[in-house]
């Protein structure tokens, strides 16, 4: 096969979640532990990191795995979904996993995924453990999907357990509590591991104490050791002050991440690091620096208040559910700004009422889908919208929407694309 005809396998004979839904769920890990028996245990020949989490969790991989880069170590990311590039999944030192090893591994795996029929996800999921294994990283930071305790990631035994906060998201499947939506979560907490919590609420602090209790695994509790005392942007950067328990002088940090929000995952990303020296880890506060400043240099993430216009400004932000975009208004409150746009689109299985609830009713909306099955069709969002008091126009498409935009727009404006991770990555000029 060619590469494109392998694409083509695995897009369209595998079931894909972020295209259908929960139809392509699978809830056991019997495919996952089948594909990795088949390719001789690849999660058992290199060390990692997993993580967990409703928001923050593809931030916080980005940065450790530039953390891990900066520090001299050969460093695997696994991440989902890919905005642009179905390479952008798996990567090596930053770098995207060669077509001629997804290829092979396609090749070598379909006999097998005709007699199993696995997911998409499953899928990739091995062929991610597999290039690890080829590539004898050092350390994999890998991200799980949605959930937790039966994610396909979930047969990694890593160094380090992370879970960054939990929010209500994924509730058909994960549970319509957070206490719930938390058990599910906690099921990546393995015996003996170290878990560190980014955030957590009381609806959650007993969940994970009592699973990690029963793991005997030491949990960590990431807000709780450090605090954001300041911040400001400088140059589009986030300059973050953090003050550590029992440390009289703070820790100053630059990150090229500038959503507000970052402020909580770097609590989280600071405390793994504290945790993985422990491990014997060579993680120094020098290297640790560097390494912010150039998470999207060194990682290639997008889509986390990604400025890519000025004048007006165009920014680009993968929230998607309650917590992020509870997140993403406050950041909207603090940037300056003459009137605010916003090209929204979101997908049918989400909550999109807590969404439209805490959407400012004085923007200018562009109501848009993006281009999958499981896209809420544009005219039902205004139509849902206009309840809560959202006004606008209905767009074929995010880039239509946006073009007209920004030709509405005075240069003091700000722009947002919001509402889908599908969305974001079909913006052209990301």
């Amino acid at each position: 096969m060619t590469y494109e005809q392998t694409l083509e396998y695995l897009f369209t004979k595998l079931p894909m979640f972020s295209r259908i839904g929960t139809a392509a769920y699978k809830a056991n890990l019997d495919n996952t532990v089948r594909l990795c028996d088949f390719l001789d245990n690849p999660q058992n020949k290199f060390k990692s990191v997993h993580i967990a989490g409703t928001n923050g969790k593809g931030s916080v991989s980005h940065m450790l795995a530039a953390i891990f880069q900066t520090a001299g170590y050969k460093t695997g990311l696994y991440t989902s979904p890919h905005l642009k590039d179905f390479r952008e999944r798996i990567k090596l030192n930053g770098e995207f996993i060669s077509k001629k090893f997804i290829i092979e591994f396609t090749e070598k795996i379909k006999p097998l995924a005709a007699e199993i029929e696995p997911s998409f996800f499953e899928i990739t999921v091995a062929m991610a453990f597999d290039y690890f294994k080829y590539t004898n990283v050092d350390i994999a930071i890998v991200e799980t999907g949605l959930g937790g305790r039966l994610d396909s990631t979930n047969v990694v035994i890593p160094e380090l357990s992370v879970i960054t906060n939990i929010g209500m998201d994924h509730m058909n499947i994960l549970g319509d509590t957070l206490d719930k939506i938390a058990g599910e979560k906690a099921g990546i907490i393995k015996e003996g591991v170290p878990l560190v919590v980014g955030e957590i609420v009381e609806a959650t602090k007993s969940v994970f104490q009592s699973v990690a209790k029963e793991k005997k695994a030491p949990l960590f509790i990431a807000s709780k050791k450090r605090q954001a005392t300041d911040w400001k942007w400088e140059k589009h950067d986030l300059i973050v002050e953090v003050a550590e328990e029992h440390i009289t002088d703070h820790k100053v940090y630059h990150l090229d991440l500038p959503g507000i929000y970052q402020r909580n995952n770097l609590l989280t990303v600071l405390e793994c690091c504290h945790q993985l020296k422990l491990k014997g880890w060579d993680l120094q506060d020098d290297t640790i620096r560097k390494a912010l400043r150039q998470v999207r240099k060194l990682t290639g993430l997008h889509g986390r208040w990604e400025v890519i216009h000025q004048f007006p400004t165009v920014v680009l932000d993968v929230a998607h559910n309650e917590d992020g975009i509870k997140q993403l208004v406050g950041q909207i409150e603090v940037t300056d700004h003459h009137e605010l746009h916003i090209i929204l689109g979101v997908v049918k299985d989400k909550d999109i009422q807590s969404v439209l609830f805490q959407l400012p009713k004085t923007a200018h909306y562009y109501f848009t889908q993006a281009n999958i099955p499981r896209a809420l069709d544009a005219e039902s969002l205004k139509q849902n919208a206009e309840t809560y008091g959202l006004k606008g126009k209905v767009y074929d498409d995010v880039n239509e929407a946006l073009a007209i935009a920004k030709l509405k727009a005075h240069k003091d404006d700000l722009i947002i694309v919001c509402g889908s991770i599908f969305l974001v990555g079909e913006v052209q000029n990301l």
